[in-house]
């Protein structure tokens, strides 16, 4: 077992509180001696395996600290000089944002990052770092839409899509972070407009997870629907039967091929303030860049590679190459809070 300590912290109960404590005492010193103590919001069992390759590469063990990454920022932060975290990582570049904002995380210098991610990628301070890519598409009932219908998100307020959309809540951070993108290229007024008449075209008031979206359109509950790639992949991979027709039934379109590209998030890290083994930290950081943890992301959790080159897994394959948008993701945290407060004026739930 590689992994050589385990906390979740969920809702923060005094349990959950005593043994991170209790980490906190132990894993200073443990950090010096050979390992790091990463605090991870990634949920995924198969990014066991960026761990061990990391350990039998540098002899350094991992200690795992699983919550959620709001309540591992905020984790961080209370446990100030005496933290233990060397590294914090999380999902969406609005989340990596809020740990900038809290000041929980440090510049890291490293000419390997530096030229294996693509500036756009991450923080213009070098303070966290994408090691994955997510693509937020249009997924569309193949019996009741033809790929030529589809062009751009813009296009999702037009008329045609009227009783057509699903999409989750405004409270997901993926959706705020697609709204913070659009008011950084269309400007605040533009992009309320277009949101307006984007929520006049739902199907259903917002509910479920990104999954539970695609499971809509397949069922024709609404013809097309938002979500992250890597859900349809996963219920492509699925071992069962209902989830794989599912698949079937849907189909994935990249969005804005002809402009500025496909809305592209993260899933990133980097460097706690006060990590007791910063270089450890640094080296595991460099380590998601290398081609061995790049494909485990694409094969593991059916992200994208954030390193040129790198083989994407199969049923990444399937959907087809595309172009991305090349705005820098930290802008997503930046317009969250904007985003945030366009979403309420216009009615999104």
């Amino acid at each position: 077992m590689k992994i050589t300590r385990r906390v979740f912290l969920g809702t923060g109960t005094a349990m959950a509180t005593v043994a991170i404590a209790e980490l906190g005492k132990s894993n200073r010193g443990l950090a010096q001696s050979g390992a790091i103590n990463l605090y991870s919001s990634r949920h995924y069992d198969t990014d066991q395996a960026l761990y061990d390759s990391f350990t039998e590469k540098t002899g350094l063990k991992v200690n795992l600290i699983e919550g959620k990454g709001d309540k591992l920022i905020e984790r961080i932060r209370s446990e100030g000089a005496n933290s233990p975290a060397d590294v914090f990582m999380t999902v969406d570049a609005g989340r990596l944002w809020r740990a900038q904002e809290a000041g929980i995380l440090q510049p890291v210098s490293s000419s390997t990052l530096k030229t294996k991610i693509p500036a756009s990628l991450r923080s213009p301070e070098n303070l966290w770092f994408g090691f994955s890519k997510r693509a937020r598409v249009i997924m569309y009932n193949k019996d009741r839409v033809q790929s030529s219908d589809l062009s751009t998100y813009e296009d999702l307020a037009t008329d045609k899509w009227k009783g057509k959309i699903l999409i989750r809540s405004s409270s997901n951070i993926y959706n705020q972070s697609l709204i913070a993108s659009l008011i950084e290229i269309h400007g605040m007024s533009d992009a309320e407009s277009w949101a307006k008449d984007f929520v006049s075209n739902f199907a259903r008031p917002p509910e479920g997870n990104d999954t539970a979206q695609i499971k809509a359109v397949a069922a024709g509950i609404g013809n097309v629907g938002i979500a992250n790639s890597y859900y349809l992949a996963r219920l492509k991979r699925s071992p069962k039967a209902e989830n794989k027709d599912v698949a079937e039934r849907v189909g994935m379109f990249f969005p804005n091929q002809n402009g500025r590209g496909t809305h592209i998030n993260i899933s990133g890290g980097g460097v706690a303030k006060n990590a007791p083994n910063k270089e450890g930290a640094i080296k595991f950081l460099e380590h998601l860049v290398s081609p061995e943890a790049q494909k485990i992301f694409s094969e593991g959790n059916n992200e994208y590679p954030v390193v040129a080159g790198i083989p994407i897994a199969t049923v990444l394959k399937s959907f087809g190459d595309f172009k991305s948008d090349s705005t820098n993701v930290s802008v997503y945290g930046k317009l969250n809070s904007d985003a945030i407060k366009l979403m309420d004026r216009v009615g999104w739930k």
